[in-house]
């Protein structure tokens, strides 16, 4: 047996790590984000009967 430390890589494959910059996960994570906020104004369009701009006052 060698005395070789163990290591661990610093960068992990795994897919739900919130991780900064222009990653995989990251691009997971913004794609995730959108389609909550897609929802949510399908949503509010839906339940006000108003369009998302006419219901903030914006147009």
């Amino acid at each position: 047996m060698s005395n070789t430390p163990k290591t661990t890589p610093l960068v992990s494959n795994e897919r739900n790590v919130w991780r900064w910059g222009f990653t995989p996960q990251s691009e997971i994570w913004n794609g995730r984000f959108a389609m909550i906020g897609f929802l949510s104004v399908v949503l509010l369009e839906v339940f006000s009967g108003q369009g998302f701009l006419h219901f903030w006052g914006i147009f």
